[in-house]
Order: structure tokens, then C-alpha cells, then sequence
């Protein structure tokens, strides 16, 4: 009795874990597929397009076509495509036709780039997305209706195109070779403008902004048209004053060629000599410096030791401390007054200190024994350059 209870309860719970799979099965077969992205557009016809024709990206089948059916004037479709491809959010979808006869495909365009929005799920596309290619039949109705057009019941009928035929023979008789060269002239002009076209469009570019500055600053602009035309009509009723006064110019510039023609070398030495005066005044760029800074100062000094009661400079000469230095240490004396007026004292000074001896303060007799007189060495006298630093011109 328990086995045949044990066996009932086991296919109870087979009978419910069959009915769940079929359950989990059929809701897997009806719930979409979350690798499909669904997408709906509108054409204004769709000829050869039925429902699992191929949805293609770069001619790569990508997806089917679910549904094809009429809405109004316009031909509703919708299609899936895999998910794992991107179409960007402006796409347009087109029709292709592979052959004149065959089945077409929808055509998603353009390529998806990097950093583009992608086009969400259950998108709709309108007919201003979509595109068809022309019908074979609208084509034979295109050039049926040009050729009636020309024909003797349109534009020739009064002969009009055909003179216009005879004409063109009659003008470009002979003229076959040179026609066929200026069209492949302008083949290649139309080639250079292709291969320089980022150029060109720069260009346009760069005279659009300058048009948009000029349109910008209009009031700058006509106000600068008005005073150049303010200055034209100045020039115009001045004319003759400024006739006259290019004429005197001319007789003026007349004279100077004269003159110079006449003084030629006079000018030409005078040139030469501030040439050298130039030269000079560089080379003695430091001295200049120094004299500009130190003769302010001379100048004060100058003015505060005049006194004009006497008409006199007074200066403090110190006589005493002199005489004092005389009677004890001449050489000293002698050697500050030679530093003063040299700037190579040395040798004479120290020539001085070995000729005469240094007197005692106290007791005024020599510091030591009298030295055998010797011969005192030429004193170097510094030459005056007469033609300071070569300003002067010397003539000898």
C-alpha cells in the first residue's frame, strides 16, 4: 500500500515539473528575444520587398523583415536587427535593389562611429528617413516624356531644335579636335578643384568670415567709405594748392640736387667727419657714462665754492697740515701730489723715498743715515692727445 502511494505521489510530481517546462518553454518561445533590436519605417512604396527579405548593414545581412503591410499612402515595414550591432540614431533605411528582377533588402545607413548616439529599440522612421530606388518603368516614362518633349509635337515644332542641331553642326565643323581638348581640360580643372577641395572650401570659408566681419562692424565701415570720400572731395577742391605745392617741391628738390652737386666734396668731408665724431662718441661710450654721472656732482661743488663778493673760489687748503708734512715726511707729500695728476706714480715715488730720508718729528734730524745720491730715473710725462680721442682733425 505505501509503494503503490510512494508511486502516485512520484508521477503527481512529474505530471507538475512537465506541465512548469512546457509552461517555462512556451513563455521562452513568446517573450522576445532581448538579442533582437525591433525597428519600424515608413516607404512610400516597397516593390520586391517582402516579409524575410535580409536587413543589411554595409551589404552584411544583419536582421529580416517581419512585416509589410499598406498604411494610408505610405508602406509601413517593420524588421529586427542583432543587437550586437550599432545603428546610429539619424539612420535612414533604403532600399536596395541588387538586379533589375530579384528581391530587394533594407539597407541601414550610415556606419555607426565611436561616440555617436545609438539608435534606441522600437525606433520609428519616418518617410523623410527612408529611401526607394527608381522603378525601371519610371525611368522608360522619364525619357518617353523628354523624347516627346523634343519631338515634333513639343519644342521642334517649327523645326527649332533641329536648327538648333544644324547650327551646332555648322559651328563646330572642324572644330571636333579642339572641343575634345577643352573638354579634357575642363576634366582636369574639375579634377584639381576635387583633389584642392578642402583648400577651396578654407577659402570660402575664411572670405565668409571676412564678409561677416565687414557685415558685423557695417556702421565702422560706411563711416570709413564717408570720410574717404570726405577726403577725396578735400583733395579734389584743394587740388590746385596742392599742385602748386608740388611744384614748389620740385623746384625745391632741384635746388637741393644743386646744392649738393656744387658741394660735393665739402659734404662729403663734413659726412666724414661725423663719421669719426660718431666713431669716437661709441668707443668712448663708458667715459661718457661716467662723465654724465659724476658732473652733476662737479657742478654743485662748483656752484657752492664760488663766492661771488669776491669773484673768487674759496677752498680750504689745509697749509699748516701741509708745511707740517713737508718738514717730516716729503716724500709723502710729494708722491699724493704726483698720484693726483698720474696714475702711474709708483716708480717716481719710490725713486723719491730712496733719494730723500724720512726727518724725525721731535727732533727734526734725519731717521736715518743721509743715502748715496743716485741717479733719479726720467719721470714718465703722459702725451696730450691733442685731437681729443680723434675729433679734432690735427694738422701738423
Amino acid at each position: 500500500m505505501a509503494v503503490s502511494l510512494a508511486k502516485g505521489t512520484i508521477t503527481k510530481v512529474l505530471s507538475i515539473v512537465a506541465v512548469i517546462g512546457i509552461v517555462v518553454a512556451l513563455v521562452v518561445v513568446a517573450w522576445p528575444s532581448q538579442d533582437k533590436k525591433y525597428l519600424t519605417a515608413s516607404f512610400p512604396r516597397t516593390v520586391s520587398l517582402y516579409e524575410g527579405s535580409d536587413v543589411r548593414i554595409l551589404g552584411v545581412p544583419v536582421g529580416k523583415v517581419e512585416s509589410v503591410r499598406p498604411s494610408g499612402t505610405d508602406v509601413t515595414v517593420r524588421m529586427w536587427y542583432d543587437a550586437k550591432y550599432q545603428v546610429p540614431a539619424d539612420a535612414q533605411a533604403v532600399i536596395i535593389s541588387p538586379a533589375i528582377v530579384g528581391d530587394r533588402f533594407v539597407q541601414l545607413t550610415p556606419v555607426f562611429k565611436d561616440g555617436e548616439r545609438p539608435l534606441a529599440d522600437n525606433a520609428v522612421l519616418s518617410v523623410r528617413s527612408t529611401s526607394t530606388p527608381l522603378e525601371l518603368d519610371e525611368i522608360y516614362q522619364s525619357i518617353d516624356d523628354l523624347t516627346v518633349a523634343l519631338g515634333p509635337d513639343g519644342a521642334n515644332s517649327k523645326g527649332s531644335l533641329t536648327h538648333l542641331l544644324d547650327s551646332t553642326a555648322a559651328n563646330f565643323a572642324g572644330q571636333g579636335e579642339q572641343f575634345h581638348q577643352t573638354i579634357q581640360n575642363l576634366g582636369k580643372f574639375t579634377g584639381t578643384l576635387d583633389d584642392n577641395k578642402e583648400e577651396l572650401f578654407g577659402t570660402a570659408r575664411e572670405i565668409e568670415r571676412f564678409v561677416n566681419a565687414l557685415a558685423r562692424n557695417d556702421g565702422t565701415v560706411r563711416r570709413f567709405n564717408d570720410s574717404l570720400a570726405s577726403a577725396a572731395d578735400l583733395l579734389k577742391d584743394e587740388r590746385a594748392d596742392l599742385a602748386a605745392a608740388l611744384h614748389n617741391l620740385g623746384i625745391a628738390m632741384q635746388a637741393v640736387e644743386s646744392f649738393v652737386r656744387e658741394n660735393k666734396d665739402a659734404l662729403s668731408e663734413n659726412i666724414k667727419g661725423l663719421t669719426q665724431v660718431s666713431k669716437v662718441l661709441v668707443k668712448q661710450r663708458d667715459a661718457l657714462d661716467e662723465v654724465l654721472q659724476v658732473a652733476p656732482t662737479a657742478l654743485t661743488n662748483l656752484f657752492h665754492t664760488y663766492n661771488p663778493a669776491t669773484g673768487t673760489l674759496d677752498t680750504r687748503s689745509n697749509l699748516g697740515e701741509n708745511l707740517n708734512a713737508l718738514t717730516t715726511d716729503p716724500v709723502r707729500v710729494i708722491c699724493g701730489i704726483l698720484a693726483a695728476s698720474s696714475k702711474n706714480s709708483k716708480p717716481a715715488c719710490d725713486v723719491l723715498r730712496k733719494a730723500l730720508p724720512r726727518t724725525a718729528p721731535s727732533t727734526g734730524a734725519p731717521s736715518s743715515a743721509a743715502a748715496p745720491a743716485a741717479q733719479v730715473a726720467p719721470v714718465q710725462v703722459e702725451h696730450v692727445d691733442r685731437s681729443l680721442a680723434g675729433i679734432l682733425e690735427v694738422r701738423r
